[in-house]
């Protein structure tokens, strides 16, 4: 690391601390040469590679907008779109690799966004699964109608109001 000062090309490291929301390390560093201080911030690169081939850096607003309109006329806040890219990332960042193509990115989406708004999560997959018929989103509806009677039968009966008669 040069110093930003007198181009020295040694540094010490003064201080390091977890930055952000712990994707990042910021360090405090200080020139031997000229004795001033300046500060570096560390990250992890995630590129994105596009369907031209062209690599780009993974950007959690490009999957904030992309939802967005997947999201509109829909009851979603900005901060559920802020989670939710914190999520994929999250996602992609566990995966290990350090480049991942655009369509996974895409398909990482789809199940955070399922459980936030089913409406939204069909727009978005009728792109991202690309959907060429009706059958292909009645297949998409059937599914995610299957998965929530699932989840409604979780194995116990229900249970009896205290005014229901003892059966």
């Amino acid at each position: 690391m040069y110093c930003p000062f007198c181009r020295n090309p040694d540094s010490r490291v003064v201080d390091s601390r977890i930055a952000d929301d712990g994707s990042a390390i910021r360090r405090r560093r200080q020139c031997p040469e000229c004795g001033r201080r300046f500060t570096t911030v560390e990250t992890t690169s995630l590129t994105v590679i596009k369907r031209s081939g062209v690599g780009e850096p993974f950007s959690r607003s490009k999957v904030i907008n992309g939802v967005r309109k997947a999201c509109q006329g829909r009851p979603v806040t900005e901060d559920d779109l802020a989670m939710l890219a914190q999520e994929v990332e999250e996602t992609i960042r566990g995966s290990g690799a350090a480049e991942i193509e655009a369509h996974d990115v895409g398909l990482a989406i789809l199940d955070p966004l399922r459980r936030l708004d089913e409406v939204a999560y069909l727009r978005f997959a009728s792109v991202y699964q690309a959907f060429e018929s009706l059958e292909d989103f009645e297949s998409a509806i059937s599914l995610l109608r299957h998965e929530a009677e699932s989840k409604g039968r979780d194995g116990k009966s229900p249970k009896k109001s205290p005014l229901q008669a003892p059966s």
